[in-house]
């Protein structure tokens, strides 16, 4: 899973290091939206674990969880880098100014602040620091940041918005699932218990 996760951007950096045709006209702007389309799926695959493995009953898919969550903040982080670099060029009064601006600038800029305590405190330790219940409402914020991140997608896209569709349905999906589990659980937890 690891070597899986990294195929993308290994790809990517090949391609701009040995093979900068392959990357089109804008070289620059295919590595950003390559990065960003990564960051995107492997948090919808993160998302997707927990109602895969309801579904199929595969208790081991939890422990790829963490590490799709990881990665898809390091190319969170990746596709930002390649936005102040290429984009911006490192200015940052410019860059300032471009949040402010720019709606899906805004929206994904949101995105970045809250995806990273997440991954902040992805680890054993910090579970046990923030205690369990801290911290699983802090990791809820990931039905924010889902929706942020396809919304970021949507606004940037100009003419066909066919691709930020299809992920905006996945991620309405994913997300009608875990309304229906907990639906569910409400359910069953208000009704009275019988001998």
């Amino acid at each position: 899973m690891f070597a899986a996760a990294l195929l993308p951007v290994s790809r990517l950096a090949y391609a701009a290091l040995f093979d900068v045709e392959w990357l089109g006209p804008n070289p620059a702007e295919t590595l950003t939206r390559g990065i960003g389309d990564w960051a995107l799926r492997l948090l919808l695959l993160t998302l997707a674990i927990t109602p895969l493995r309801r579904i199929t009953g595969w208790n081991s898919l939890l422990r790829f969880r963490r590490m799709l969550g990881l990665f898809s903040f390091f190319y969170v982080l990746l596709h930002v880098l390649s936005y102040v670099a290429f984009d911006q060029v490192f200015n940052f009064v410019d860059i300032v100014k471009d949040i402010g601006k720019r709606p899906f600038i805004t929206v994904g800029f949101a995105a970045l602040v809250l995806i990273t305590p997440l991954a902040l405190t992805s680890t054993r330790a910090m579970v046990r620091r923030l205690g369990a219940r801290r911290w699983l409402a802090l990791h809820r914020l990931i039905y924010v940041i889902g929706p942020l991140a396809v919304l970021h997608f949507w606004w940037m896209v100009k003419r066909d918005i066919t691709q930020p569709a299809i992920y905006g349905l996945v991620l309405a999906v994913l997300l009608a699932f875990r309304l229906r589990v907990r639906r569910r659980q409400g359910q069953t937890r208000g009704v009275p218990a019988r001998a």
